[in-house]
């Protein structure tokens, strides 16, 4: 009768122990990759009502003189917040309405605001070009 050694089972055993690592890494990989793309891909319901209005600029522009020129200037030029000229070149409509309604770069504040105020807001920044 032909029986494997000792070392030679250890070897098979280390080689699926490596297998069964590997497999399990790959399946863990997968499964962040999979709860990562579901999570983009969930939209705020907010920011979907808020994109689905036409808004009108010179509501947005009296909005802004009330709540944005104390960082952004007056005409929007910048002063302890960044220009805004050029923010709807730089940045999606949708990361707009997620920085002005959760405020996230510091010192920014987060501002409770109407969908139809905010897609206001956002026309009047599409002005701004």
């Amino acid at each position: 009768m032909n029986t494997p050694s000792s070392k030679s089972l250890i070897n098979q055993d280390q080689n699926i122990s490596l297998w069964r690592k590997f497999f399990l890494s790959m399946a863990t990989a997968a499964l962040l990759i999979f709860f990562w793309t579901i999570g983009s891909f969930k939209q705020d319901p907010f920011i979907t009502e808020t994109l689905s209005i036409q808004g009108e600029a010179l509501s947005g522009s009296k909005l802004f003189k009330i709540n944005c020129v104390g960082c952004h200037g007056i005409s929007a030029q910048g002063f302890v917040g960044p220009d805004l000229h050029e923010a709807t070149q730089d940045m999606s409509d949708k990361k707009i309405v997620n920085q002005v309604i959760r405020g996230l770069t510091p010192p920014m504040p987060s501002f409770e605001i109407e969908p139809e105020s905010m897609a206001d807001l956002l026309a009047y920044m599409h002005s701004l070009n």
